[in-house]
């Protein structure tokens, strides 16, 4: 197995908390780290529906529960893309994907050691993003949840977790359980205003990356127009929102000469533009439980935006019929600045075979602080959780947690980074700026509250900065006291 593509364990330096400021989904990793430090009770032993007694020691170093069913238990696990490897498969290259060979046969053994010690079986559901959602509001409303653990974006899964969804951990596990005390194999995310553990993270490298949105440029075009690299003028804490504006104006173009503008110096996702400019100004709109969209520092991200589609007119116009559109010109050449990940590379790796990119950070806000914001919203990428009114949870936890370990005490393997991501991120700087990216996380809920902003309006110029926050201030506040009522 290939073990030259790694990187060090990255230190759990303390919990996610939502009054943290927000940085960005993909579907090939989980997010962050965070913690808890929530007061822990010793778990109860379930006998519904087939009995459970202590058996072998866990990770925690606790006694762990196994199924006493003449059948083994089936622990569903729903999802929105395919995972592998579940009790379905017959081996390793059932996944058509397989490329290490070595380490999916000791995901595939973790997988059988499991299914006996535990006398269990695992099946991924893929329900499709929106099915995962839609289960957990009607089949756990109702007290029967169709899978036993769901793998959900926090965006969606800290509203279900407030509203009472998900099983509190730290009242059904040890107080040694390791995702409660050393969090070496499982970790969680802190909510701000809930008490207790709910989420579930697999440690390891691929987490930093995960969702880690960056800056893109297109190298030909930077080069053409005589500017530095931007990580260049990071490093010297030049990379301010002044001088991605002076970008932004040099790389825009009209390149025959016909009045039209050609290229565009921005092009991508309001969404993603909206977010990253909040978290490179030190701020974001819905971090806790009383809306910031009102504020100054969220007023300049917006008025930053509007002079972007309306001033200067250095952002390509954005196509309300066509999403994909808006997130793919660059293939076209149609714009030199973009946002970026390696999931977006892959996507696109045959539209845009020999494109040369740049990535960056995002520049900083002038309410921002480089050193202190947050890099990563840790509201996008995937975290798991029990389902409440789950039969036994503690002993659906350990099955979980000796699933994902795979590496034993090998944290070198567990912190291991395969090939994919760095394939994808073209170069290997470009690798590093994602994985920076992704070490400094912060939580917003904005886009996930259920407020429709409109956003069109203030790209077309049909509402300011200030009626923006206006119109929609009082929209998120009520939206946050339903979510924490």
């Amino acid at each position: 197995m290939k073990k030259m593509k790694k990187v060090a364990a990255f230190a759990l330096t303390g919990a996610m908390a939502l009054s943290m400021a927000a940085c960005g989904s993909d579907n090939k990793s989980t997010t962050s780290t965070g913690g808890s430090d929530a007061t822990t009770q010793a778990p109860s032993t379930s006998t519904e529906g087939g009995a459970t007694t202590e058996g072998t020691t866990s990770n925690s170093g606790s006694k762990t529960p196994r199924h006493e069913g003449s059948e083994p238990r089936t622990i569903r696990i729903g999802t929105w893309y395919d995972i592998y490897y579940d009790s379905t498969h017959k081996d390793i290259h059932d996944d058509p994907s397989v490329s290490d060979e070595e380490l999916a046969t000791k995901m595939w053994d973790a997988l059988k050691k499991v299914e006996e010690k535990y006398n269990v079986r695992i099946e991924y559901v893929n329900l499709t993003y929106d099915g995962v959602q839609e289960s957990i509001n009607t089949s756990v409303l109702a007290g029967k949840p169709d899978c036993d653990i769901y793998l959900t974006e926090p965006a969606f899964g800290i509203p279900a977790v407030a509203n009472g969804y998900a099983t509190n951990l730290a009242e059904v596990l040890p107080a040694d359980a390791d995702i409660l005390t050393n969090r070496n194999y499982l970790t969680s995310i802190d909510i701000n205003g809930i008490d207790g553990t709910y989420f579930m993270l697999p440690v390891g490298g691929e987490s930093v990356p995960g969702s880690s949105y960056v800056l893109s440029f297109n190298k030909k075009m930077l080069d053409d127009a005589g500017l530095e690299n931007p990580n260049d003028l990071y490093a010297r804490g030049e990379w301010t929102w002044d001088k991605w504006r002076e970008y932004l104006i040099k790389l825009t173009k009209d390149t025959d000469g016909d009045g039209v503008t050609d290229v565009y110096g921005f092009g991508s996702r309001y969404d993603w533009l909206f977010e990253y400019l909040n978290m490179s100004n030190g701020t974001a709109v819905a971090s806790n439980q009383t809306e910031n969209l009102s504020s100054k520092e969220v007023g300049e991200t917006l008025d930053f935006i509007y002079n972007m589609y309306n001033v200067d007119h250095v952002a390509n116009p954005w196509n309300e019929d066509d999403w994909n559109y808006n997130q793919n010109a660059y293939v076209n050449g149609e714009v030199a600045c973009w946002f970026s990940q390696a999931w977006i590379v892959d996507s696109n790796k045959d539209a845009d075979a020999g494109l040369e990119e740049i990535w960056a950070p995002m520049p900083i806000g002038p309410s921002g602080n480089k050193e202190t914001n947050a890099r990563k919203n840790a509201a996008s990428g995937a975290a798991y959780f029990i389902a409440k009114g789950v039969e036994d949870p503690y002993l659906v936890y350990s099955v979980f947690q000796d699933y994902k370990d795979y590496y034993g005490d090998d944290f070198e393997l567990r912190d291991y980074v395969n090939d994919w991501w760095h394939n994808n991120a073209l170069t290997e700087d470009n690798y590093n700026v994602m994985y920076y990216c992704g070490e400094k996380t912060g939580i917003d809920l904005w886009n996930a509250i259920g407020v429709d902003y409109q956003f069109p309006l203030l790209l077309k110029g049909e509402q300011t900065a200030a009626q923006f926050q206006e119109t929609n201030k009082q929209l998120v506040q009520t939206a946050l006291d339903n979510m924490f009522k």
